[in-house]
């Protein structure tokens, strides 16, 4: 497709800075959502507490992608810190899409950021986006995220749930996390170490998020994972391998569960998800394996 207008929120977050950066490399016209008085041309202000968006700033805009929500796993869990969680996402989607809808001529496309946890624990069982919603406080965060979306579904925007998995890359988020560990010689499993990882490299992220935005015919949910999810156990024998470094410490689950409250249960849970509708409708993965995603990580 040619050389779009693309508002996003989120562009301050890990994926939204990468997103960003990629979508103004290659030409296009970026506006940011930012929850305070638009300063810069490119800044569109919204308040999702408020329910409200600038919608002047989203005029012209052939596809919006809205990454924006609270850290999973900024602070530990309380009630307070999952409405949090909860509130971020599902009033930010529901500003969005009803921004969206009030358009004399909406976007093409909103691809609405969401997560794996729709899927809940899957154990060994390999699951795709045709499974039903699993159970836990993160699953059901995900069906209403994705529901507060309806509006621009119903004004005809092609929508797209964009279920994200561990996205390695070292400068923020989980995997963030890990590799200082690592580097130090400090890595090693977490819990028994067979629960299942669906990663994908920020590499390929940033491909499939652009991907959906430029294939019309992908609507509803889209996992946004590697082709091959592993244990936890061969992540870090992974880690170990591409860092040169002993993998012999271990976090048992109790003392999790001490340190981190109840989201130990979702870093302890297993996620084996597979990306069927990404693969079916073309697209190509540049760093299908662990090893390879580590390294493009560290570049």
């Amino acid at each position: 497709m040619g050389l779009m207008r693309i508002a996003v929120t989120g562009s301050t977050g890990l994926i939204g800075k990468a997103l960003v950066r990629s979508l103004r490399a290659d030409g296009h016209e970026v506006v940011r959502l930012v929850r305070h008085a638009a300063g810069a041309p490119d800044e569109v202000e919204w308040d999702p507490r408020r329910q409200y968006v600038d919608t002047r700033g989203l005029m012209s805009c052939e596809a919006v992608v809205h990454l924006a929500g609270a850290g999973v796993g900024e602070h530990r869990w309380n009630e307070e810190w999952k409405k949090e969680i909860r509130d971020s996402r599902v009033l930010g989607t529901a500003a969005v899409a009803e921004a969206l809808a009030s358009l004399d001529v909406p976007p093409k496309v909103l691809v609405s950021g969401s997560a794996i946890g729709y899927y809940g624990d899957t154990g060994d069982r390999a699951v795709d986006e045709d499974a039903p919603p699993g159970d836990g406080f993160m699953a059901d965060v995900c069906v209403e995220w994705e529901g507060a979306a309806a509006a621009a579904e119903e004004a005809g925007v092609r929508t797209v749930f964009a279920r994200t998995g561990l996205v390695v890359a070292s400068e923020g988020g989980a995997w963030g996390r890990l590799f200082p560990l690592f580097r130090a010689g400090l890595g090693g499993r977490l819990g028994n170490g067979r629960q299942f990882w669906s990663y994908i490299s920020m590499h390929d992220e940033i491909a499939a998020l652009r991907h959906i935005i430029d294939t019309e015919s992908l609507a509803g949910p889209v996992n946004l994972t590697g082709p091959q999810p592993l244990t936890n156990r061969e992540v870090t024998r992974a880690m170990g391998r591409v860092l040169h470094r002993p993998t012999l410490f271990a976090a048992p689950a109790p003392a999790m569960r001490l340190v981190l409250g109840e989201f130990a249960d979702d870093v302890l849970g297993s996620q084996r998800v597979l990306p069927t509708r990404l693969l079916e409708s073309g697209f190509s993965f540049a760093f299908p394996e662990i090893d390879e995603a580590v390294r493009a990580a560290l570049r």
